[in-house]
C-alpha cells in the first residue's frame, strides 16, 4: 500500500523498492494499492519546502513507482491477498493519517483503517517500516510495534520520539537496531499473536543497504507468517 512519491509527501522510494525486491526474491506475486485521495500537500524535495501552488492526487503519484500497475486502496480486499505491506515515507503520517499534524489525536484514512482491521480479523500478516507503525498502533490497539530507538543518542534516531507516540496511541514500542545483531529476528520485530511485523527503516541514520536488510528481514517473516 503506497501512500504518494518521494520521502517527504508520500512513499519513501527506496523503501518500497526493497520491499518490492524482497518479495520477488521470495516468489510473492504483487499488488500494488494506494488511496484515491488528494495528498496533504506537495513538498518540493530540491528544497525540503512545500510547493503552495501545488496539488497532487496519492493514487497517481503512487502509479510513479507502481510502474502504471495500481489500483485504488478501495478494491484491496483479504480475500485476494496473504498478507499486506505499508512502506515508510511522510506519506504514512500525511496521507494516509493525520498523524504528521495531530500526533496521538491521529485519524487514520478510512480505507486504510479498514484494510488494517480486515486483514488482522483474518489472521493475515501486516507488515510496516519506518513511520507507518503508527498506523498499526493506532488501528491495532495492543499491537507491538518498533521504529527503532528510543532515545535520540546524538542524531543517529532522529525520530525517536515517534516510540513514545506510538505507547500513546495504544501500541507496545518494542526497541529494535536497523543493523544485523544477534537476536533471531535482528531489525525485524514480529508480535506473533497479531501476525504484525515491523522494521525501522529511515527511522535511523545509517547505511543503505543497512535499511534494505533491514526490510529484507520483515518482507521475509510476513511471508513466512503467511504459511506459505
Amino acid at each position: 500500500v503506497l501512500s504518494g512519491c518521494g520521502v517527504y509527501d508520500g512513499t519513501e522510494i527506496h523503501e518500497a523498492s526493497a520491499v518490492l525486491v524482497h518479495l520477488s526474491r521470495g516468489g510473492a506475486e504483487v499488488h500494488m494499492y494506494a488511496p484515491d485521495v488528494p495528498q496533504m500537500h506537495v513538498i518540493d524535495h530540491s528544497k525540503g519546502q512545500p510547493a503552495e501552488a501545488e496539488s497532487r492526487n496519492v493514487l497517481v503519484e503512487s502509479a510513479r513507482i507502481a510502474r502504471g500497475k495500481i489500483a485504488s486502496l478501495a478494491q484491496l480486499t483479504t480475500a485476494d491477498h496473504d498478507a499486506v505491506i505499508f512502506p515508510g515515507g511522510f506519506g504514512a503520517a500525511k496521507n494516509l493519517s493525520t498523524f504528521a499534524v495531530d500526533g496521538k489525536d491521529c485519524k487514520v484514512n478510512k480505507e486504510v483503517e479498514r484494510v488494517l482491521k480486515d486483514f488482522h480479523k483474518a489472521g493475515k500478516p501486516i507488515g510496516l517500516c519506518c513511520i507507518s507503525p503508527v498506523l498499526a498502533a493506532k488501528v491495532l490497539s495492543g499491537a507491538e510495534v518498533t521504529v527503532g530507538h528510543e532515545e535520540e543518542e546524538g542524531g543517529k534516531w532522529p525520530y525517536a520520539g515517534t516510540a513514545g507516540a506510538i505507547k500513546e496511541l495504544g501500541g507496545k514500542h518494542c526497541v529494535k537496531e536497523s543493523v544485523f545483531s544477534l537476536t533471531p529476528f535482528y531489525e525485524a520485530h514480529v508480535d506473533t499473536k497479531n501476525k504484525v511485523v515491523t522494521t525501522p527503516a529511515f527511522m535511523c541514520e545509517t547505511e543503505l543497504h543497512n535499511i534494505f536488510d533491514g526490510i529484507g528481514a520483515m518482507v521475509k517473516n510476513v511471508l513466512k507468517l503467511t504459511g506459505k
